[in-house]
């Protein structure tokens, strides 16, 4: 983490959207522990390519990826290298919380937006609707897979507060950065997540 530039917040239950140049570095914290932060990323300004959960386990041949891990596009390009790690446990195989999730698992019928809806919201002023939102990198999630029978829960996260996963664009980017609606994701209390940007494109 940086500590010459100063965080922005992510109130919880939303999210926002940056512009990264090859070579910048984001760095995305959890500020008060066991916060999840669901990160989407498109090409810039060729946003047909997206950041791929297959291409980037199926290259990495594991399902956690850490520190030294390359996340990939649609297209079999590195996007997102990730540079730090000080959690070690994130997410890359369950898709963004919606509004039918939290009717089908939590049974609520108030029609919250959840991360797909936050995130498509963030990345409307670059006209990428919710449709075209992908399986997040889902920063300090916690699925523990039992490896017999293939079943998943999601538990608490493993971070606490202050760690931070830092990561560097591999192409001209927009990501879309959310903090996670879904109680199981952050242990039923939903917090704010904090990033920085360091700017190393010329």
């Amino acid at each position: 983490m940086n500590t010459d530039v100063a965080p922005v917040r992510i109130p919880p239950c939303s999210a926002q959207a940056v512009e990264l140049g090859m070579g910048d570095e984001l760095v995305i914290i959890d500020p008060e522990g066991q916060q999840v932060s669901d990160v989407v990323a498109f090409g810039h300004p060729d946003d047909a390519e997206y950041l791929s959960s297959g291409r980037s386990l199926d290259y990495a041949a594991r399902l956690w990826l850490t520190a030294g891990d390359i996340l990939y596009s649609n297209r079999s390009r590195p996007m997102l290298t990730i540079m730090e790690d000080t959690c070690g446990r994130h997410d890359f195989t369950l898709t963004p919380c919606s509004k039918e999730t939290f009717e089908i698992i939590y049974g609520e019928s108030e029609g919250r937006p959840g991360c797909e809806g936050n995130l498509a919201a963030a990345l409307a002023p670059y006209d990428i609707s919710v449709d075209r939102i992908p399986i997040a990198f889902n920063v300090f999630m916690h699925v523990s897979i039992d490896t017999t029978t293939g079943s998943f829960r999601v538990l608490p996260p493993l971070s606490k507060a202050g760690d931070f996963v830092r990561l560097r664009a591999e192409m001209p980017l927009v990501v879309a950065i959310s903090a996670c609606s879904a109680g199981q994701s952050n242990n039923f209390r939903f917090k704010p997540i904090d990033y920085q940007i360091v700017r190393n494109s010329v």
